[in-house]
């Protein structure tokens, strides 16, 4: 989740609609300036009992985040608290539960962010293995309960943890036991982003059932492949779910600040602190009309915090942002950039996604969305169709889009061998989830413990 800083400069106050739909505009840049934003999570633990570390505690989160300054890393407060660092690689900070995560930084090729990637993880496992801990790539915690774990001291995540339990019954799973990767890309227009946000949000599904990686609870299988995309489904359904008006006629940057405004609050941040606004209307706080900060009208960084606070699976801010995969191992995180980036970066292959999903009712997406949590590669598309049916064309577009984007390494190879986990996925018709359950009911005697050693960076 985002992390709020007080910045330097001029924050203009928002005094039409206008001024929201134009933060959308904003965005858009010429293809030459495309980039590519990528981010994961992974869950951090004590190798000595597997404990998830909190806060405070000796050798706990904040000692990592202070061991991680050794490389160049500077800190970020919230109060005394160090919440979050800055660097030339973007922003390392931490979920609710102490996940540790990486916010790239926007960069011209996947070869790049896998080689930020790389430092990254190879900077947390050496002080990692100073400190006793170590970093699991899932999608959920496979063994820890909501009680097990530590709460990351963020005003924003005391609201939030406040507010999940009035709107849904898995809002608090979210938070505090789950992991993903994400991807964000950028846009050259408006009919460029609706074309790229109608193919991602269509296809949002397959890269649930490639990455699927969240098949246990609590040290059990849980009967889902994506137990974290299935938690999604019973969060807030105010702010999360398929956007079916994405795919309506007109659809662009007017209409998702509508989606937006409707969207109820979770706070307002002003002079280092959060307020609580969860449940108020935004389009209260843009007629200065907010209960809680009664006479005053919102800021252009309000309202970008606000676009942060709408969870679905593919989300506009000044960019966008894919958001339905789990947290993974190494290769995954560089995947899935390559994915996306194959599938929306090249016009030809872009033009070759949407042919294969425009022809998809709101229903067939939706039966989509719904079930691939627990059936992954098997989830129904409609005229006896699954997403098996469709894995190898897409990935074959993919492929061609990366291809003729040739963004060449050192060794002058292009981003085409990102793409082999998820071929092999498709090749052997396995998932990594149905994997993790096989070594469970195999060699793992039912012992999920096992997942530390065989799943950890």
């Amino acid at each position: 989740m985002s992390t709020r800083t007080d910045s330097a400069g001029e924050d203009p106050v928002i005094e039409s609609r206008d001024q929201l739909i134009a933060a959308f505009a904003k965005g858009e840049k010429p293809k030459d300036r495309w980039r590519i934003g990528t981010e994961h999570e992974k869950f951090v633990y004590s190798r000595k009992d597997h404990h998830a570390p909190s806060y405070e505690e000796k050798g706990g989160i904040h000692t990592l985040l202070i061991g991680l300054t050794r490389y160049g890393w500077s800190p970020v407060f919230e109060g005394e608290n160090i919440i979050a660092l800055s660097g030339a690689d973007g922003t390392i900070s931490l979920e609710p539960a102490g996940q540790l995560e990486l916010s790239g930084a926007p960069l011209d090729n996947i070869h790049q962010t896998c080689a930020e990637t790389g430092r990254h993880l190879e900077q947390v496992k050496y002080v990692g293995d100073m400190l006793g801990l170590g970093f699991l790539g899932l999608g959920m915690w496979p063994d820890k309960t909501r009680q097990d774990l530590p709460i990351m001291p963020k005003g924003r995540y005391e609201i939030m943890l406040r507010h999940m339990p009035r709107v849904g019954s898995m809002g608090l799973d979210m938070m505090l036991r789950t992991c993903t990767i994400q991807t964000n890309l950028d846009y050259g227009s408006e009919a460029d982003m609706a074309k790229k946000f109608r193919v991602s949000l269509a296809l949002q599904p397959l890269g649930t059932a490639l990455f699927a990686n969240s098949p246990f609870t609590e040290g059990k299988p849980n009967g889902f492949l994506s137990y974290r995309s299935h938690i999604w489904s019973d969060t807030d359904p105010k702010r999360t779910g398929m956007l079916p008006f994405v795919f309506e006629d007109g659809f662009g940057y007017e209409r998702y600040a509508d989606y937006a405004l409707d969207v109820p609050m979770y706070f307002v941040y002003r002079d280092g602190k959060y307020i609580d606004a969860s449940g108020l209307s935004f389009r209260d706080f843009l007629d200065g009309k907010l209960s809680v900060l009664p006479g005053e009208k919102p800021t252009e960084k309000d309202w970008e915090d606000h676009l942060s606070t709408a969870f679905p699976e593919v989300r506009l801010k000044s960019f966008l942002e894919m958001r339905g995969s789990d947290g993974g191992p190494w290769g995954r995180i560089c995947a899935l950039p390559a994915l996306w980036v194959g599938l929306l970066y090249d016009q030809g292959a872009l033009d070759a996604a949407w042919d294969l999903v425009k022809d998809w009712s709101m229903e067939d997406r939706q039966i989509l969305r719904d079930s691939v949590p627990k059936l992954g590669l098997d989830a129904p598309i409609g005229k006896g169709r699954t997403l098996r049916d469709i894995a190898r064309p897409a990935l074959d577009i993919a492929r061609s889009g990366l291809t003729a984007r040739a963004r060449l390494n050192a060794a002058g190879d292009n981003e085409t061998g990102y793409l082999s986990d998820l071929e092999e996925v498709v090749s052997s018709g396995k998932t990594h989830a149905e994997r993790l359950l096989d070594r469970y009911h195999g060699e793992w005697g039912g012992d999920v413990s096992k997942v530390y050693a065989e799943e950890s960076f």
